[in-house]
C-alpha cells in the first residue's frame, strides 16, 4: 500500500492504556484549513518525540470543502439530527468540526500532548469537548464483559477500516464517536443470566449465546447483507470517575452506512426491536468524522522551518 492510500496508523495502536478525545469547532468560517494544518503539525511534532499516537478526524461536510474530490469518501454525512426510535429512545447528534484522538501508554504523555494540541490550534479552533479515557481490565468494558470479541485482527482490520485503492477517499475511514453513560448500580443489581441475555454473550468467557436473543446487544449490532456480516473496527475505552462513568465508543469503517445501520438497529428503527443494553446505558453524544488517509493529510502539512 502506498503512502497516499495508507490509513492513519494510530487507528491500529492496540494496547494503549491512556486516551484523550478532543472535539473542536472552527473559530471562524475561514479558519478550517489553518486548523487542519495545525493538527497535522501536531502529528509531525509528536512523531519526533515518540510515545503518543494521534488520529485526526474532520467533519464530513467540512472535509468535502477542504479536500480534493479524490480524497473524499462517497456518501459521508454529518450527524445533524437525533436518532429517535419508535419508543422514544434517542441518540443525540452532537457533531463538531474536528476530532483528535490521542493515545499512549502513559497518562502524562497524553496530558502533555493534549495541551500541545490545544495550544497549536488556538486561534483557529475552539475546544468544545474533552474526554479522558482508559483501558479497563485490559480487554473488558465497565459492564464486566469482554469488549471487542468480534473485532477483526490487525491483519484483517485495514480492509475493514480503509477505503480500497482505486476508490474515492482511498485509505480514509469514517469514525463514529459516542459517549455512553452507564447505570452501573442497576446493571450490577441484575443476575448474571440477565446481563448475559442483554449482551448476547457469556460474561466469563464471551461465548455467544445459542439461541441468540433478538434484543441482545450482539444481535442488534450485527449488520448483514445477503448473509454476509459487515464488520467494523472498535477501539472502545472507559471514561469518567467512580460516580459517573461509561464507555467511549470509537468505531471505524470504510463505509459510513455500516455504522449508521448499527445505530438504527440498536434504537429499534429498522424493526421495532431495541437493544437490551440501552436499558442500562444512555448515549450522551454522537458524531461522525472522516479520518483522512496519511497522504491526504500530507497536503495540509505546515511548511518546514
Amino acid at each position: 500500500m502506498t503512502a497516499v492510500s495508507s490509513p492513519q496508523p494510530g487507528i491500529f495502536a492496540l494496547g494503549t492504556t491512556d486516551h484523550c478525545y478532543l472535539e473542536f469547532d472552527m473559530a471562524a468560517p475561514d479558519a478550517a484549513r489553518d486548523a487542519v494544518t495545525a493538527a497535522v503539525g501536531v502529528v509531525q511534532e509528536l512523531s519526533t518525540t515518540g510515545g503518543v499516537n494521534v488520529v485526526i478526524g474532520v467533519r464530513p461536510s467540512l472535509w468535502g470543502r477542504l479536500a480534493d474530490d479524490g480524497d473524499v469518501p462517497v456518501d459521508v454525512r454529518d450527524w445533524t439530527d437525533d436518532l429517535v426510535g419508535p419508543d422514544g429512545f434517542s441518540m443525540p447528534a452532537t457533531q463538531h468540526d474536528l476530532w483528535l484522538w490521542l493515545s499512549a501508554g502513559d497518562r502524562t504523555a497524553v496530558f502533555d500532548a493534549g495541551r500541545l494540541a490545544i495550544g497549536r490550534l488556538r486561534g483557529a479552533a475552539v475546544v468544545r469537548a474533552e474526554t479522558t479515557g482508559w483501558l479497563y481490565r485490559h480487554d473488558r468494558d465497565l459492564t464486566g464483559f469482554i469488549d471487542g470479541t468480534e473485532n477483526p485482527s490487525l491483519v484483517e482490520a485495514p480492509a475493514v477500516v480503509a477505503v480500497p485503492d482505486g476508490e474515492r477517499g482511498a485509505g480514509s475511514s469514517v469514525v463514529l464517536h459516542q459517549l455512553w453513560t452507564h447505570d452501573t448500580a442497576r446493571w450490577d443489581g441484575e443476575p448474571v443470566a440477565t446481563q448475559e441475555r442483554a449482551m448476547g454473550r457469556t460474561k466469563a468467557d464471551s461465548v455467544e449465546l445459542d439461541p441468540l436473543p433478538m434484543e441482545s446487544h450482539v444481535a442488534r449490532t450485527t449488520v448483514e447483507v445477503d448473509g454476509e456480516e459487515k464488520d467494523i473496527f472498535r477501539r472502545n475505552v472507559a471514561y469518567g470517575g467512580v460516580g459517573d462513568h461509561g464507555t467511549v465508543f470509537v468505531g471505524f469503517s470504510l463505509e459510513q452506512w455500516r455504522l449508521a445501520e448499527m445505530l438504527r438497529r440498536m434504537a429499534g428503527v429498522t424493526d421495532g426491536i431495541r437493544c437490551a443494553l440501552t436499558r442500562y446505558l444512555t448515549p450522551l453524544t454522537g458524531a461522525y468524522y472522516v479520518v483522512p488517509s496519511v497522504g491526504a493529510l500530507e497536503t495540509f502539512a505546515p511548511p518546514e522551518d
